[in-house]
């Protein structure tokens, strides 16, 4: 008899998504930090790589809600520097057990998204990208603000999704955000 770990089983079965919430970082940041993370097996380019990231947020918004982390929160860590911000992470456990993260790093300025996974995964990542594609590319776009810093252009930025428009604003820095 031949027992398949649930590994081997999601190269059958189409990978599951469970979004890490805010409230739930700290909890998992230690279960993240525990593999080493890697965008190998993530490369293939999709449809999905060549949309403008500020319409791909949008989608995310409809199929997983808000990020497990935007540069608000971030902003509030000691060892926060803004040439790190990032507009938007979305954290997940994908089949109970991979760790994912897909990132922006260069706000609404570019297309497509940094996909990272645990490199021990490596095999499955094209069927977990393939399925997250799917599922992003298929949802309506959602209403949703974010801020973003660009450390190359020395701005800050909000972006958001209302009323049927994408919109790229330049601002003052937030006067919610504790920024030295």
């Amino acid at each position: 008899m031949v027992l398949l770990t649930s590994s081997v089983n999601a190269q059958f079965e189409e990978p599951t998504f469970r979004k890490i919430e805010v409230t739930e970082r700290d909890e998992y940041r230690e279960f993240f930090d525990r593999f080493k993370l890697t965008g190998q097996g993530l490369y293939n380019q999709t449809e999905l790589d060549r949309m403008p990231s500020i319409q791909i947020r949008a989608r995310l918004q409809d199929v997983f809600g808000s990020p497990t982390q935007t540069v608000e929160e971030l902003i509030q860590e000691n060892d926060f520097r803004l040439g790190k911000a990032i507009q938007f992470e979305y954290w997940f456990i994908v089949d109970d057990e991979i760790p994912m993260m897909l990132l922006d790093l260069d706000g609404p300025f570019t297309d497509g998204l940094v996909y990272v996974g645990a490199s021990r995964y490596i095999d499955l990542m094209p069927e977990v990208k393939r399925t997250l594609t799917r599922l992003v590319e298929d949802a309506a776009p959602s209403e949703y603000q974010d801020y973003f810093y660009s450390p190359e252009r020395e701005k800050w930025f909000q972006i958001s999704y209302s009323n049927g428009e994408y919109k790229t604003e330049e601002i003052d820095a937030p006067s919610h955000l504790k920024i030295d």
